[in-house]
């Protein structure tokens, strides 16, 4: 029988999606899937559906702080993961457990909008995350136009990289859903440079939630003890996976399905 304390918690700050697709639910997900404990801190309530955000409230910082101090006074973390912030607050309550809690990776996923459209992250918030969470980011995770936004003086992705590891973090992974390609390509760039470009096949459809799964499962793999390089290429894979096993339960974004690895064959939905 395995022992409760060879299971790695991966504490996650996340907003909590109604539709399961992204958000706090993606991250307990693709965590459990990859074989670790999630310990979930909600940073805000949303209304949305599978096609588009329609609002969103942050939550209280003291009650985040206190849920997350609670805990990790309890229960040794391995890893961090944070999607929206909900506010400059919370970042700056989010900032002070890392500095707390310097040694487990911290895996951030800038959530700037929902994957159908509608905005989550305002102009004060992604200061305060540049300015604060960087410094203490092992792998940040954005897309490509999250990287030009983030970086809005850089002329090419491949600089848009270098100037968010010159403000401290240390991995930047671009994914490149968003770009015209053939097939999907991700790069992973660190020590100063580009280290690695991972090409996957373009799926038909368009997902909701396949960047929390990523970021989740980096930081999961993270917590298992693997180096930066392999716990990217294996979050990779199972993203994938999820999203050629995605579904469509209403009328906007297909949604990943991150327990597929559970169903059989004939299961799957058409």
């Amino acid at each position: 029988m395995t022992k409760p304390n060879n299971v790695p918690a991966v504490m996650v700050f996340s907003g909590l999606d109604p539709t399961g697709g992204a958000g706090i639910q993606a991250d307990i997900e693709a965590i459990a899937s990859m074989g670790c404990h999630c310990l979930p801190i909600v940073t805000a309530l949303t209304v949305q559906d599978t096609e588009k955000v329609h609002r969103c409230k942050d939550v209280d910082p003291m009650t985040l702080i206190e849920q997350a101090r609670a805990v990790l006074e309890d229960i040794p973390v391995a890893a961090f993961k944070m999607g929206i912030p909900g506010s400059v607050k919370n970042i700056e309550a989010i900032h002070s457990l890392l500095i707390d809690y310097p040694e487990p990776a911290f895996i951030l996923d800038p959530v700037l909008a929902g994957g159908g459209g509608g905005k989550l992250t305002d102009d004060e918030c992604i200061d305060a995350m540049l300015e604060l969470l960087l410094p203490e980011t092992t792998i940040l995770t954005p897309n490509s136009n999250e990287a030009r936004l983030l970086a809005p003086e850089a002329d090419s992705l491949d600089a848009c990289a270098q100037e968010l590891m010159d403000m401290g973090c240390e991995f930047v992974l671009i994914t490149g859903t968003h770009e015209s390609t053939p097939e999907v390509e991700n790069t992973l760039y660190g020590n100063k440079r580009r280290l690695e470009t991972f090409q996957w096949q373009r799926l038909p459809h368009s997902y909701h939630g396949s960047g929390c799964t990523l970021a989740a499962s980096i930081a999961a793999m993270m917590a298992h003890g693997l180096d930066p390089f392999m716990a990217v290429n294996e979050a990779q894979e199972f993203t994938w996976q999820s999203l050629q096993h995605g579904f469509r339960p209403g009328m906007g974004q297909y949604l990943p399905s991150r327990l597929f690895w559970a169903r059989d064959d004939e299961d799957e939905p058409a």
